[in-house]
């Protein structure tokens, strides 16, 4: 297992704190579109997911694996965001999906305002599809965009 050495475990923590940073990038700007601009959430959480790529990137390169420095930084960049690219393709259909199933949930179930619970789904499904995508953006980065540290 990858995580079994304490280098790639540190990495690993790294990693997530950089994606927790991504997280927060992506769940402001994605509630201030949606709030402000009255983005659809897909919409919203595009642009989002953007803006948290290019962070990533930077704190990736330079901090989780400053020791990657093989390839050029374009071509690097070009790896990683193809990577979340994929990801991107994950995380779409999971805000389109999953949102409406969680409204009706807190709505129905919770028995809560319908502004409440559209909060509560748009964020809940973007807390989702940030997890589900981070795991895949760890391993995929790991094994391929950064293949080139021990």
């Amino acid at each position: 297992m990858i995580l079994t050495a304490e280098k790639e475990r540190v990495r690993f923590l790294k990693f997530v704190a950089v994606g927790a940073i991504g997280s927060v990038i992506d769940l402001g700007i994605a509630n201030l579109l949606t709030h402000l601009l009255d983005m659809p959430l897909v919409f919203a959480g595009s642009i989002s997911f953007i803006c948290a790529v290019f962070s990533n990137f930077i704190f990736n390169r330079y901090w989780v694996y400053p020791d990657s420095r093989s390839r050029l930084l374009m071509h690097q960049l070009g790896m990683f965001f193809l990577v979340n690219s994929i990801g991107i393709a994950i995380r779409i259909p999971t805000l389109h999906f999953v949102e409406p199933i969680l409204f009706k949930m807190f709505e129905n179930i919770g028995h809560l305002a319908s502004a409440t619970s559209e909060f509560l789904a748009r964020n809940g499904t973007l807390v989702l599809a940030i997890g589900i995508v981070m795991i895949w953006n760890f391993f995929v980065n790991r094994y391929w965009t950064y293949n080139d540290v021990d």
